[in-house]
This record gives structure tokens, sequence and C-alpha cells, in this order.
């Protein structure tokens, strides 16, 4: 039986293939839901909109600092597995759930396999960097997305024959995803926007929100592309982002605020936008998925495969750096390589799983 654990909506957003994989395949497995950024209420319809079983399991566990956190999720967790005595336990990228899933398996001497293996930003001020390093550590089976993180992991002193790379699951789950939010609406007619006529922003990283002069450059940097393009520039804006531009009293002239969207409507103008500009990871592979261009808001990233091949830039957080990095990936060549993978990493993964259990 495998345990498939998630707590974040981009873990479930990266493990759908996986879940609907065990399901086309007949395969025994349950899914635990530790409620790590929302409630599981929450997160019901988030299932249902992605057309997934609901969880078997869930945890509820809520906001708190890291250790609180971490450790509700292990006791939970711990309390779930010693129930079910499941033989594999999967978890998915750099979250304290998965810090915490892996943890807990490892100590009841249960095989753990980290999806998503082997990224690094090499800035371990990030928790985020942490929580991947230990997990790949504690891990039995390893599923890099690429080779360069195969890389990672074989320089940290990782066996080789733990290592498989799978592609990424997000690939997957793009294609898939895309598919629904096509059937479920059409948010760019409701908006007013047309394809290829707007820019896209997120950003909500703390190094970038909780720091005044980066989130002024940021917000200037817009500014300045929406002047010299005169395209709409639609922010949906994280909570904290709108909290912390307030306390900071900064200017949002010229954007386009909208409140934070679903993820079928959010992937909708992902998939349609001119460019997107972001401080986040999972978006820098989305975009480059979707052949569309990125400018990264950050100094560093764990996706360098996407600067690699000429679908990302980082400009970090200054006006006129960001405004030069969109002038440049408008004007070049918008087709690239995909790194990533051929949109079967989720069969991938289970089929290894059961070639080595």
């Amino acid at each position: 039986m495998i345990a498939i654990i998630l707590g974040t909506r981009p873990e479930i957003i990266k493990m759908s293939p996986i879940i609907r994989a065990c399901e086309a395949l007949g395969e025994d497995y349950f899914t635990l839901h530790t409620g790590q950024h929302y409630s599981y209420e929450m997160d019901r319809t988030f299932f249902e909109d992605l057309e997934l079983p609901q969880p078997e399991y869930n945890l509820d566990v809520g906001s708190g600092t890291h250790a609180e956190q971490t450790g509700k999720i292990m006791t939970g967790i711990e309390k779930v597995l010693l129930e079910k005595k499941p033989g594999v336990v999967l978890v998915q990228g750099d979250t304290n759930t998965v810090l915490a899933g892996a943890l807990a398996a490892s100590k009841l001497h249960i095989k753990v396999g980290h999806v998503e293996a082997g990224l690094r930003s090499f800035d371990r001020r990030m928790p985020e960097e942490i929580n991947r390093i230990v997990a790949d550590h504690i891990s039995d089976m390893l599923f890099p997305p690429t080779e360069t993180a195969k890389k990672n992991l074989i320089g940290e002193g990782i066996l080789e024959e733990k290592i498989f790379v799978t592609g990424n699951t997000v690939v997957d789950a793009v294609e898939q995803n895309l598919a629904i939010a096509q059937r479920k609406g059409d948010l760019l007619q409701q908006l007013g926007l047309t394809a290829k006529g707007f820019f896209l922003v997120t950003a909500h990283r703390a190094e970038n929100v909780d720091n005044k002069q980066r989130l002024e450059g940021i917000l200037q940097g817009l500014e300045a592309i929406r002047n010299e393009f005169s395209l709409p520039i639609v922010f949906p804006m994280h909570p904290r982002t709108a909290k912390m531009v307030q306390a900071f009293g900064l200017s949002l002239d010229g954007i386009c605020i909208t409140k934070p969207l679903g993820y079928l409507d959010f992937l909708q103008l992902e998939a349609n936008a001119r460019l997107v500009l972001t401080d986040s990871g999972g978006l820098q592979e989305e975009s480059c998925i979707l052949g569309v261009p990125c400018v990264t808001l950050r100094d560093n990233t764990e996706r360098p495969e996407t600067v690699e091949v000429g679908a990302n830039v980082l400009a970090g957080a200054t006006s006129d750096v960001i405004l030069n990095c969109v002038r440049e990936k408008l004007e070049q060549h918008r087709v690239w390589t995909n790194p990533f993978g051929d949109g079967r990493a989720g069969k991938r993964i289970i089929k290894e799983i059961f070639k080595c259990f």
C-alpha cells in the first residue's frame, strides 16, 4: 500500500497525476492531507475542482512556527501510519509536510519516496532548502525531475541506485488540469482580457513582500512595464502581500489587482499571458511548460533548467532590471524545449515503486 502525504495546494497539484495513476492502475493507496496551509474544508472543493478522490485522512494542523507545525504534522502522520502500515510513503517537494512525513515514516522504518527530489537553490536561509535536503537524505527512493537534479543528489553522496529520473509531475498536472480548466469556464472573457494581451504577476515570498525596498522595487518595475507596453498587468494578490503593501504605504498605480484566484482560473490566465512575472518556483516550471516567457523576481532559483533553456530569467527586485528583463524576454524567440519530461511522470513513479518494493 502507498501512502500519499500532502499538505498544500501546490502539493495537491503535483501529486494529482500520481493519484490518477494509482486509480488508473488499480493500485492500493490512500491520501493523507495535513492541512498545512488551509483547513481541509477549504480544500475539499479544490479536490472536487481537480476531479480527485477526497483524502481518506485529514489533520487540519493549521499555521504555527516551523517547529510547532512540523511537530503537529509528525504526530498526526505517525498515528495514521501505525494504523494503516503502508509499505511506502510518498512526499512531494519541500514543505514542512514533506519534512514531517519523511521523518515520521523513516523512524517507523517505512520506505520513503521523495517526488521532485534534488532541487537546490543553494540558499540555506530558505526553510524550503532545509526541508528538501533533509527529505532527500532520508528517502529510500528519489525521483528527481531532471538530470541536473540527479547530479545534485549524487554530489551530496546519495547512492545512484536510489535515484530514478522520472520527469516532473508538473507536466502531467498542467496537461491534465488545463483540460479541466478549459472545460469549466472562460475567465479571460469575464475579465475583458485577450490572449497574449496582458502580463500576469504573483509575489508572495517573505524575502520580497516583507522587505519594503524589494517590494517597492517590484511594484515600481510593474508600473514601468505598464507605461512602456500599455498592456494590462493582472496581479492576483496574496493577502500577505496586500497587507504589506498597505503597511509600507506603497503605490499600486497602473496595476490590475484581483483577489486570489482558484487554481483552474489561474491556470487559464497563465496559459494565455504574454509574460509571467513571479517569485514562485512552481510558476517558473508551469510557464516554461506552457511556452510563456517568465521573469523571476528572485536572485536565485531551484529551477535552473528554466533559465538554461531560455524560458526564464532572474531579475531580482530592482525596477530597472525587471523592466530590462521583460524587454529581453519579449524580444526573444518564444520556442524552447521543455526540460521537465513527457507528461508521464506519475505513472513512471508508481511503476518504479512496484519494481523496487
